[in-house]
Parts: C-alpha cells; structure tokens; sequence
C-alpha cells in the first residue's frame, strides 16, 4: 500500500438515522472520518447533519448492500436489522461492529437471558412463555416482554392476572414473536454501566450512572450513581467487562441494571450501540461514548472515559403538543439563565412523550446540577413560561 493510499481514512457506513447517528457525526468530523449513513426517510435526525446519506429500509439486504459498498465498516443507529442480513454483510468482506453473534444478544431478549446465564452473571427469575397459562404458572406479578422490537416501554407489561395477558399474546402474534416472563424486581433504582471495546480487546469504562425511567423512557441521568457503595459500582463495571468480552461486543455496550432493595445488583437489559445512559459523557467525560464508538468500531486506542467534573447530570427534552412553538425559541432563555449549559437538539418534529433533544449540566454541586438542568429541560419542552415574551 503506498502512502497516499494508507493516508486515506477508511469509510464508515452507519445503519439507521436516529439521534445517536446524528451524534457520531461530530466527533466524526473532528477526526476526520468520513460517514455514509442508511436513513429511514429524507430529513430524519442524523441525514440533517450527515450528506452522504441514502434513503432505504434496513430490512432490504440490496439497499444495506448498496449503502456500505466501499465501507471499510459498518455499525448502527439501532439494533433492528435482521440477523441474517448482517451475517450477508459480514460474508461479503464488511468489518460488521458489532457483529451478528453478539448483536443478536442485544435484538432477542431470550437469547441474552441465556447467554448471560451460561456466564454466571445476576439476572431477574425468568421463562419464555408459550400461552397465558405459563405465565400462570411462573406466578404473578410478573414483567412480560415481547423478546424482540421492544424499546422505550414499548413491548413491555406488567401483569398481575390471567385477563392481562391477553394484549401481551395478541401484540406477540402480530409481530410473530415470543414473550419472556421475568419477575417483577423490587429495585430500589436503576443503574447503568456503559463500557467500550475494541477488536484488539482494549476496554473502557465509564463511571456507572443511576438513571430514572418514566413510562418506560428515561428522563434524567446522574453521573456517577450518587451514594453507590463502591463493591457495587465495582461489579457492576465488572460485569459489563465480563459481558462485552464473553459475546465479543465491539463498540459502546450498555449494560442497565436494577438495584435491588435489599443491596444487590441484576441485569435488566443490554444495547450494542451509544446509549441514552451515556449521553452526559458528551459534556461530562474526557471522551463522549460516541466518539469512543467510533474509535472502538475501527480499532484505534480507545479515549480516556473519566468524567471532567464531579458530578453530571442529563436530562432529556420530552416533546409537547405539535403546535408548541420551535424548540430553539428557549435558547435565548436557557443560554442566558445558564451560560454553562449544554444544549443539545435532534432535529425532529415535535410530538408529545417523544426524545427531541437532551440537556446536561455539570459542577460540583450535584442539587445544583439537577435544578439546572430539570429547569432546561422543562423550558425547552414549554413545561415553564412562554417562549414569544
């Protein structure tokens, strides 16, 4: 390879348009790395900010095909591209990151409670349900979950009787899936622990997080966990250490954990992409888990994942009703009330419940940081004042 050659920086094709791909292109950019992006439809959140991009349907294996020719790697947005396609890529000479064996541990819940069984790791009481009368017999209250598509309390129910299972079933064989039953976990809060890692092996991880969830979303994170025994914080670390190494996870892995009330940690779900969780780095960390994913996904030394400040806190921006105003009407309030606040937006059409931006706030104070950033968040959304006075 001669050296002009070698100078050229590989391409990285990014599957899915969402906020986390409009996320990467920033640290993108400052390194140089050129992305190609696979949209959902013309002038989602990451096509705004990233211009090679195509418009086309993941589940096509001729439009993934199309998009990564001439990609020296390939990654994600989300988690929802069929199996078989990304064994397809992978036998045609794509460096898929994460590949198809440990991606599928991240689509299929069953697959990851097993998986996470065999390595001994701390999961909730749990079964694959075939009919109402299995989740009967595995005891109510109980969580019920459809074992693919879920996100954001989408696909999950918690039932207490025969009658509620009948939605879970109906939803289940729309989609032609299955359902997991898993015991409903008295937890005190929920926790994250996000680490990244390379096809070297080189891993990072960043401070575990306590995270608040409403209807299923998350809304605000707090970095790191306040008040979290260091043994625990250790394994829970750990643990996303043990998981990314046993399924060959490359990339950002988050690992979300319940903590128990009476002191113990389990695992509740996984994501093999930047998460929501890891959000606060962008603002909080020497390195963001964004620009970490894109070192990790073409093998370069991974950044430093320690925070810049004692405390951080995310909040999310929840949309209103469509007809609230333009979101970037709070600048002028937000910026000015907070000239250390950092404010980031999705570019997306407003709808109520719906991520259309994130605020963070970082310092010493953690009360402060929390009162910063809720009053952001909420002045954004148009929960607070008015925008036009």
């Amino acid at each position: 390879m001669t050296q002009a050659a070698s100078s050229i920086p590989p391409r990285l094709a990014v599957i899915g348009g969402g906020q986390l791909a409009r996320m990467m292109a920033e640290p993108a950019n400052a390194l140089g790395l050129p992305l190609r992006l696979l949209a959902e439809a013309e002038g989602v959140s990451a096509a705004q900010v990233i211009p090679d991009h195509l418009v086309g349907d993941y589940r096509d294996l001729a439009t993934l095909q199309r998009v990564t020719e001439g990609c020296a790697v390939v990654t994600f947005d989300h988690e929802h591209v069929p199996t078989e396609h990304l064994h397809a890529l992978a036998a045609a000479g794509h460096a898929v990151r994460p590949g198809p064996e440990a991606l599928v541990h991240a689509q299929d819940k069953a697959v990851m409670r097993q998986a996470l069984s065999r390595l001994g790791l701390p999961c909730p009481r749990h079964s694959v349900v075939e009919s109402a009368r299995d989740v009967v017999a595995f005891g109510f209250p109980c969580v019920v979950k459809t074992t693919r598509g879920g996100y954001d309390g989408k696909g999950v129910w918690v039932v207490r009787s025969e009658e509620e299972c009948a939605e879970p079933f109906a939803t289940a064989e729309r989609a032609a899936v299955q359902l997991l039953a898993e015991e409903l976990v008295d937890f005190r809060r929920e926790l994250s622990a996000l680490v990244a890692r390379s096809p070297s092996g080189q891993a990072a991880a960043y401070p575990v997080v306590e995270s608040t969830q409403v209807d299923g979303i998350c809304r605000e994170v707090v970095a790191p966990a306040p008040d979290l025994a260091p043994d625990l914080a250790a394994q829970a670390q750990q643990i996303a250490l043990t998981v990314a190494g046993a399924l060959d996870v490359t990339g950002i892995l988050a690992v979300e954990l319940f903590e128990t009330t009476d002191g113990r940690i389990l695992v509740n779900e996984l994501a093999m992409r930047p998460h929501n969780t890891g959000h606060w780095t962008q603002d909080g960390a020497i390195t963001s888990q964004f620009e970490n994913h894109l070192r990790a996904v073409l093998d370069l030394p991974l950044g430093a994942p320690h925070p810049r400040a004692p405390w951080t806190v995310m909040v999310n921006i929840l949309g209103g009703p469509s007809d609230a105003g333009p979101l970037w009407s709070g600048y002028p309030h937000a910026l000015a009330r907070d000239p250390q606040l950092r404010v980031h937006l999705y570019g997306k059409e407003l709808r109520p419940g719906r991520k259309v931006g994130h605020v963070n706030a970082y310092g010493e104070d953690l009360a402060d940081c929390l009162e910063r950033a809720r009053h952001a968040a909420a002045w954004f959304a148009g929960e607070l004042g008015d925008h036009s006075e």
